[in-house]
């Protein structure tokens, strides 16, 4: 599975920090962030991966900001992006499993690099559920439709 990955400036370490532990456990890492800590504009790298989600260049994507809730508002505006921010496993996994979200979004300010670890893990071992979640999914998606 391929993931691209995407951050600002207030995440350079923990973007490095997770890239590095998805490798290890068997996942391809797409960089769609900044690398440096310079002052950056966030809504430009979660378009980013973004789109690269929506042009299946990647399975799925992750972004990380200071809080996770700038990136994960610019990665929503893309159509077909289902973006969550999370500052728990169990937000995550449910994100997944009932709104079959694409983009997980956490704040490198808000979690430690071990939390963020079990919130990517939960995100990824879950699947959606469909069913009636399917219909709410597609009456989200609908509402991109008529905007």
């Amino acid at each position: 599975m391929k993931i691209g990955i995407a951050n600002d400036h207030a995440a350079v370490e923990m973007k490095r920090e997770i890239s590095d532990y998805l490798t290890s456990k068997g996942y391809e890492v797409v960089n769609f962030g900044t690398d440096t800590n310079e002052s950056c504009d966030y809504p430009i790298y979660g378009e980013k991966v973004s789109k690269a989600v929506v042009n299946k260049e990647v399975d799925l994507g992750i972004a990380i900001c200071g809080t996770g809730v700038g990136i994960s508002l610019a990665c929503n505006k893309v159509k077909g992006i289902r973006c969550c921010v999370c500052s728990e496993p169990y937000s995550a996994q449910m994100s997944k499993r009932h709104n079959n979200t694409n983009v997980l979004a956490f704040g490198a300010r808000v979690v430690g690099i071990e939390m963020a670890k079990m919130i990517v893990d939960a995100w990824l071992d879950t699947e959606f559920e469909g069913g009636r979640h399917q219909r709410r999914v597609d009456l989200i998606m609908d509402i991109e439709k008529e905007a």
